[in-house]
């Protein structure tokens, strides 16, 4: 029932001053309205002075325009009152007389100072303080929004912690945001004060003349201290209001609905209450002030602050957290803390400042969701579960330029200028903007602005957004680099994974068979050569059975590559053909030959003459299958393929090499070119 009468009290308030500005007052309920008016400027007043973050009053910009409505609408029934009866109730006639010294010309200035104090001073201040407050608020939301998302992506917080530290950093934007507007509804109150005070002493007089048939000296004697009093009334508050908008805002909106924010903000301390209430009750030993509202509003305020739970609590609450953070500090040296700041992320990705909006949700920037969304394709593709990326800014980093660290190690670079997009293909000279590189193929670009997109398409070059670019680079090094990003919890990890729907399948391998570093150096020659470990089931089943014999990591490789068969060619097959080059047989047969057992695994011994025309001719039938838009593989006997890849990969890393029986999941088989010891035999179509 009391949230009910909460949540409804405000709403049912802002219409009762709504009907307000319609309805005449009778002079007692304006005394009343016009004591809670002062009262209640005081509390909002004291509450943002005992505020320590902005966040802990966000419902004052709603406060701020509720109280100026009541104000105004105050001085829209003093106005008829005055202009009908002559009288507007004791408060206003006491302020008009004795605040004043019933002198006209006092009355007056005091107004004017009052309104140069408001105007002048606090109100321009406050709305320039709120303004620029709302500009850095808005700036810094990217920063934050990319600290968050970094965190969460490193583990360091959980998708609840991201969620309510994102909703601050909203709530905050959004406050300053409203402050920014609610400024102008005080400077705009000081200007409608002016005015009324310029319409009652006019108005007030001529009706007096006219309509009263008073006496002119009466008439001015009369009207003009009730203007005066009136204005002075409307103005104490509003100064009060003006104040406390700058208090607020040189020090956004709650997760309740706006009335039981205000209430339970300005309710939430005793102390403002309490002082409030008294102050209140002081005003009630100026002489000529009507006692009974002052006594009741501030009876009010002390009554309600008695009901407000005791401080205690918090204040041991405070004392306590402050002892955990003394001792958190006395042990910041511990060797755990230590070891655990000294960390290495596995992957990580550094953005120049001037290149955070990629990571701003706000403003369109979509970076960290498709980073997101590259861990899933990875996991897909490979069967590799990517760490997170720890994503953050780096001020050494050059402008446009984007880093990505391997184990804090930086292995590759490039650019992503703001405001532009990557235009890529071969006639891009008519295009403004800056030549370059694709980053992962090294095709020819240029960075276009945003605003050309349309004519780079028209031009037939193939465009791709910044976050795209840095994208495509990242899975590039990913798979690149996925045999090391594996490490030996991962192992574990997708074993566990095995062995929840295949547990004989491991119980037969780890341990009794091979080691988890064993099973974690095979998977990871299989990535080193691009072949996916997702059916991890027949991997398994297939070391299992090797290892029986041995545990050389050449002969488990092969096994492993064997029972995946098809799975194995299939990256390489193009409209169901593959391209292969191959060696002369005779030459073939002397690789077998002159194959030698060494500790890094078999090699191949040849003299130096063959072994360069081996290397040069690779090379460049390579060269010739991707002019030709083809992507060759080298297929070698079965024996030879570990030796050959390792003797070949230093000089032709992009070339894969099988082994003929790995073919059997293509459906046409086209050569590319024979290679001997002594130059390239020939290509064939």
């Amino acid at each position: 029932m009391l949230k009910n009468l909460t949540k409804l009290g405000v709403p049912i308030g802002i219409v009762l001053i709504v009907v307000m500005l319609v309805v005449p007052l009778p002079s007692a309920v304006l005394d009343m309205l016009i004591a809670l008016n002062i009262t209640g400027a005081l509390l909002v007043l004291l509450t943002a002075m005992f505020v320590t973050r902005p966040l802990e009053f966000s419902a004052f910009p709603a406060v701020l325009l509720v109280m100026t409505l009541f104000r105004l609408t105050l001085n829209v029934s003093a106005t008829r009152l005055v202009l009908l009866d002559g009288y507007a109730g004791k408060v206003i006639d006491t302020f008009g007389h004795f605040v004043v010294g019933g002198s006209l010309i006092v009355g007056l200035i005091i107004f004017v100072i009052l309104l140069i104090i408001q105007f002048v001073v606090i109100t321009k201040g406050a709305e320039r303080v709120a303004e620029v407050g709302a500009r850095f608020t808005l700036d810094a939301m990217p920063g934050k929004q990319m600290a968050i998302d970094a965190d969460l992506n490193s583990g360091l917080i959980d998708e609840a912690t991201a969620r309510k530290r994102r909703q601050e950093v909203h709530a905050e934007a959004d406050f300053y945001g409203a402050m920014d507007g609610a400024s102008k509804f005080v400077k705009g109150d000081a200007i409608a004060a002016i005015i009324i005070t310029v319409v009652n002493l006019i108005g007030g007089m001529g009706v007096g003349l006219l309509q009263h048939g008073m006496a002119p000296g009466e008439a001015v004697t009369t009207y003009s201290l009730l203007s005066v009093g009136d204005g002075l009334v409307s103005q104490i508050p509003a100064l009060l209001l003006s104040v406390a908008t700058g208090l607020v805002v040189t020090r956004s909106a709650g997760d309740e609905d706006m009335g039981s924010d205000i209430l339970k903000q300005l309710g939430a301390r005793r102390m403002p209450l309490q002082i409030a209430g008294f102050g209140a009750l002081a005003l009630c030993l100026i002489p000529g002030l009507p006692k009974i509202p002052f006594l009741i509003a501030g009876g009010a305020m002390l009554l309600f602050s008695m009901r407000v739970p005791s401080q205690a609590e918090a204040a041991e609450a405070e004392a306590a957290a402050a002892e955990v953070a003394a001792e958190a500090t006395s042990t910041s040296d511990h060797p755990e803390r230590l070891a655990a700041e000294i960390q290495v992320d596995p992957l990580g990705l550094e953005l120049a400042p001037d290149i955070i909006d990629l990571v701003d949700a706000g403003h369109g920037g979509d970076l960290l969701q498709r980073v997101r969304s590259l861990r899933r394709k990875v996991a897909s593709e490979l069967g590799v579960v990517v760490p997170p990326v720890r994503t953050r800014d780096n001020l050494e980093l050059p402008a446009h330029t984007y880093a990505i660290k391997l184990f804090d190690v930086e292995v590759a670079r490039g650019e992503a200028p703001p405001g532009c997009v990557l235009a890529i293909g071969e006639f891009l000279g008519s295009l403004p903007g800056t030549p370059t590189q694709e980053p992962v193929f090294g095709l020819e670009a240029k960075w276009v602005p945003q605003t050309l997109r349309a004519q780079a398409e028209l031009s037939g070059a193939t465009v791709v957004e910044r976050s795209s670019v840095i994208t495509t680079h990242l899975s590039a090094v990913v798979t690149q680099y996925a045999s090391r990003l594996l490490g030996r919890e991962d192992v574990r990890m997708l074993t566990d994974v095995v062995k929840r729907t295949h547990p004989n399948v491991v119980d037969e391998l780890t341990p009794a068979q091979l080691s988890l570093g064993e099973v974690q150096r095979v998977l990871q020659s299989l990535l080193d050569e691009g072949i996916g470990i997702r059916d991890l089931v027949r991997i398994y089943e297939a070391l299992s059975l090797r290892a029986q014999t041995t545990k050389d990591l050449d002969a488990l490789v092969e096994s492993a590559r064997a029972a995946l068969g098809p799975a194995v060619v299939a990256p390489h097959v193009v409209d169901g053909t593959v391209h292969v080059i191959t060696f002369d047989p005779q030459f073939e047969q002397r690789m077998l030959e002159g194959l030698r057992p060494t500790d890094q695994g078999p090699m191949i011994v040849l003299d130096p003459m063959s072994a360069h025309h081996l290397i040069g001719g690779l090379a460049n039938l390579v060269v010739e299958a991707e002019n030709a838009n083809l992507t060759p593989v080298l297929v070698c006997a079965p024996q030879l393929r570990a030796a050959v890849r390792r003797m070949v990969r230093p000089a032709v890393e992009r070339l894969p090499v099988l082994a003929y029986p790995e073919l059997t999941g293509a459906a046409q088989i086209r050569s590319v070119g024979v290679v001997d010891g002594h130059a390239q035999v020939g290509a064939g179509a």
